[in-house]
């Protein structure tokens, strides 16, 4: 029987990554229009705020949360996801939802191949093997070919290696710091960047946009705020898997309303990459067990 903590878990999880797939659709709506780098700007200065509201609601308040023992590293992260949003969002607009959301699949696979250079941690043959078929997977995608570096999926390529490389510098930040100095830093690093970089393109919005860019800010903030409650009800091996949801909402939102295609490669690759991750996934499941 699963244990009631995990259930609750799952169930906040659920409902971030709903909330996350809406939020991909938002933006995609919005980087039809204006320059990404403006909306993550936006984006950022709104899940800044929320960041230190529970930074000052947290034990010890905001002076423990900006405590790190390694402030750069923080930083650095922070950063990157702010840069990685800003890629994410540009391939939405350029390559569509349900190819970028393909792609997204890999993360975990490229993050276990990553952790162990950068972490030292052990990957044994079975979830190796599994790396190596979801590599088919992406290419099966990707289709490379004489055309392949004049194509935007490219850029759906970018984040989502961007995205893993940020789980990598995470997990090396958590040996020493907290998840609320971590998520502390995720906020003010991001805001850093991405208001350095999105000042530059400010845009005035159309009226009716401002209400979309007020729904991104807040679907941003409560995702983020249901992922965090998962996270304290259940391990992160149980709410993992749950990930891929998003990848199948926000594809269908790709498909339903911005009348995308998901053709059959598309399709088989998607299906090969969240198999392979599904087996990594279960696998860091028994490691965990194990331990």
């Amino acid at each position: 029987m699963v244990p009631q903590s995990a259930r609750k878990g799952l169930g906040f999880a659920l409902l971030a990554v709903t909330i996350f797939a809406a939020q991909d659709g938002v933006s995609k709506h919005l980087a039809e229009a204006y320059p990404p780098v403006f909306i993550v700007m936006i984006r950022y200065w709104a899940f800044a705020a929320f960041v230190v509201v529970r930074a000052l609601n947290a034990p010890g308040g905001i002076r423990r949360s900006a405590v790190s023992a390694n402030v750069w590293l923080q930083l650095a992260r922070g950063g990157l996801l702010a840069a990685q949003v800003v890629v994410a969002i540009t391939a939405f607009a350029k390559v569509g939802l349900a190819a970028t959301m393909s792609l997204f699949a890999a993360n975990p696979l490229i993050l276990a191949a990553l952790s162990v250079p950068v972490l030292g941690e052990a990957v044994g043959w079975r979830r190796w093997t599994a790396i190596g078929v979801g590599f088919v997977g992406v290419l099966i995608i990707v289709r490379p070919g004489p055309g392949l570096f004049d194509s935007d999926i490219w850029l759906a390529v970018v984040a989502s290696i961007g995205i893993a490389v940020y789980g990598v510098m995470t997990r090396l930040a958590s040996r020493k710091d907290s998840a609320m100095v971590s998520f502390f830093y995720t906020g003010v690093g991001g805001l850093i960047v991405a208001t350095a970089a999105g000042i530059w393109h400010w845009t005035w919005l159309e009226p009716a946009d401002w209400i979309w860019m007020g729904i991104l800010c807040v679907t941003g903030a409560a995702g983020h705020y249901f992922f965090i409650k998962a996270l304290e009800a259940a391990d992160a091996v149980v709410t993992q898997p749950v990930q891929y949801v998003q990848i199948v909402l926000s594809t269908s939102v790709g498909i339903l309303i911005f009348g995308e295609n998901l053709d059959w490669p598309m399709a088989l690759g998607a299906t090969i990459v969240i198999g392979a991750g599904l087996f990594t996934a279960w696998r860091d499941w028994v490691r965990s067990r194990s331990a």
